[in-house]
């Protein structure tokens, strides 16, 4: 169990007081919230709407085989909306300035078979906090067979990483449905945190949310539809496979890429950078420019300013972009990005087969 990593925050501190003034300025100059506005609530409407009217639409049993298994896909376009668009703003408590509408928000995250408790603990504080440090970073540990950090003991099954990692990929929300949750509430360490006991209120709501997720998506087509088990599991695994295949790539993305770094602490435990300096090294945005990308995964792409700025909504984001980007190029510091989404897809691929090769070596300047 490895102790508390800390940060050298008392250096470099200008660039954080800096790039935090402008981005303040920006909103205080334009009179705007920090929080959702028509255009997020629209995007929200439209998202829920692709994702449970496909699901009504199934239901109502009108339509052929084939049809209620595109719609399954499309279910699972809107489940990966669901998460980027809306409960991921709601769950960081950046949706809105009103705690209710963002746990009312929030509980769409469980509706699609996630737990938000578990979610605020693995991503808000941990992934947020340690980010790409290895035995803290949560978002590092996604299979025994996929090495995620250059610091991961190396197994010959790596070798074959950059195959075998996009297919698991899909089946990432599989594991949450029906394993991770479960996991992570008996799981000691979590990250840095040993014996961390969970609020009660939690357990009960982690089990009646997974028993109306389990009733809605599995019992009633099976007793509602004119449809055999084998059928039902052809369209809920389509689902799943398209809701975890998008997930799962688009949060490598943002931080297992050539450009982003993986630091160790020193002998003290401590990072030797101000924490703002090790989000800018550990974090990466791509495919600015393209608006239908930002829009339909929440400004994800913009990962540097959702590190930065975790309690601004997303639908900022490519506003206050240029702000840091400015600011970051001003004071010397990296600010990682790939122009198009192909390019960072094509860095990440790169990524995971340097870190299944047996040998190659990491250092400081190697990533």
């Amino acid at each position: 169990m490895p102790s508390l990593v800390t940060f050298n925050n008392k250096i470099d501190k200008e660039f954080n007081k800096a790039v935090k003034k402008r981005v303040n300025e920006y909103f205080e100059k334009n009179n705007l919230s920090k929080h959702a506005n028509a255009a997020m609530i629209v995007k929200t409407i439209v998202i829920l709407a692709t994702y449970w009217g496909a699901y009504a639409l199934i239901m109502s049993g009108l339509f052929s085989l084939p049809q209620m298994w595109l719609l399954c896909a499309v279910m699972g376009i809107g489940m990966a909306g669901i998460g980027f668009s809306i409960t991921h703003d709601a769950l960081h408590g950046a949706y809105s300035s009103n705690s209710s509408v963002n746990n009312f928000l929030g509980i769409f995250f469980d509706l699609v078979g996630a737990n938000g408790y578990i979610w605020k603990i693995t991503h808000n504080i941990i992934h947020h906090t340690y980010t790409n440090i290895h035995g803290h970073d949560e978002d590092l540990e996604v299979a025994e067979f996929i090495r995620l950090s250059p610091h991961t003991e190396y197994k010959p099954v790596h070798r074959l990483q950059h195959v075998l990692a996009f297919p698991a990929y899909s089946f990432a929300t599989f594991f949450w449905v029906f394993v991770k949750d479960y996991w992570y509430f008996f799981k000691s360490p979590l990250g840095p945190y040993e014996n961390k006991n969970h609020p009660t209120k939690e357990w009960i709501k982690l089990i009646v949310t997974k028993v109306i997720y389990y009733t809605v998506m599995i019992v009633l087509p099976l007793l509602l539809l004119d449809i055999v088990w084998w059928q039902w599991l052809i369209g809920f695994t389509t689902l799943h496979l398209v809701a975890g295949l998008i997930l799962g790539i688009i949060f490598q993305l943002a931080h297992v890429v050539e450009s982003t770094t993986h630091p160790i602490p020193n002998e003290d435990n401590m990072i030797e950078n101000h924490w703002v300096i090790h989000e800018m090294l550990t974090t990466n945005n791509f495919a600015r420019r393209n608006k239908a990308l930002s829009w339909y995964i929440g400004g994800l792409n913009y990962q540097i300013e959702h590190h930065l700025f975790p309690k601004v909504c997303s639908i900022h984001y490519p506003n206050i972009s240029p702000i840091v980007e400015e600011t970051a190029k001003e004071f010397g510091i990296p600010y990682n990005c790939h122009e198009t989404f192909s390019e960072a897809v094509a860095s990440h691929y790169r990524t995971l087969k340097k870190f299944g090769d047996p040998e190659f070596k990491w250092s400081p300047a190697t990533t």
